[in-house]
């Protein structure tokens, strides 16, 4: 496995890096050598610091979690086992995205395994996306009491959704990937629409000239 740290706003010593790349190397055993983890650590204020630790496997799947704490050495032995929890608890549905060998062995960490609760949609709601600033957007957000809110960014004309983060501040997302796939798509049917015309031009071009060569 792949271990890239990043610090934002914490000064990272080589000691937490040690301990924070050496459970990771354990943890490594559920996936394949080509998958990746990505950990931010991040000051919230002089009392709480957060960390958060993102993985790629699978060639794709993504699984991430995050705590926050007064102390970052806590945060390692907070975060690893809310991801080996998910990653044994899902590990019919992940197949061969993980390692089988891996839950052979005892789990790492000590946890309550609660049965998986499918998830069904309770409710469903249209509503009109608007056009509107980021800042707009979170005043929706707080307005609605919700922990997410879809809308068209004023910036660049692209949807994005704002949410609520666990270590309480906002998060933004955009959506640039599927913006391009539609561009992406509009250029291939505008180009298929161009060549049918130019296909229709050309057979009546024909055909007026067989016309013509007929009547002379």
């Amino acid at each position: 496995m792949r271990i890239e740290i990043i610090a934002k706003n914490y000064k990272l010593g080589e000691k937490l890096k040690d301990i924070i790349e050496k459970k990771l190397e354990k943890f490594a055993r559920y996936f394949e050598d080509d998958a990746t983890a990505k950990v931010i650590l991040r000051e919230i204020n002089q009392d709480k610091d957060a960390m958060e630790i993102t993985v790629n496997f699978g060639g794709g799947k993504i699984m991430r979690a995050e705590v926050v704490s007064d102390n970052m050495y806590d945060n390692i032995d907070l975060v690893l086992p809310k991801l080996e929890r998910q990653v044994r608890k899902y590990r019919t549905k992940l197949g061969k995205k993980v390692k089988e060998s891996a839950f052979d062995m005892d789990a790492l960490y000590s946890y309550s395994e609660a049965p998986i609760e499918e998830l069904a949609v309770g409710r469903v709601k249209k509503t009109d996306v608007r056009k509107m600033s980021v800042k707009e957007a979170i005043s929706e957000m707080e307005l609605l009491d919700h922990s997410f809110y879809v809308f068209i960014n004023e910036a660049n004309d692209l949807v994005n959704i704002v949410y609520r983060r666990a270590v309480g501040d906002v998060g933004l997302l955009d959506l640039i990937y599927w913006f391009a796939i539609f561009q992406k798509n509009l250029l291939l049917y505008t180009r298929k629409i161009k060549k049918t015309w130019f296909s229709i031009i050309e057979y009546i071009r024909n055909l007026d000239i067989l016309i013509r060569q007929k009547q002379d």
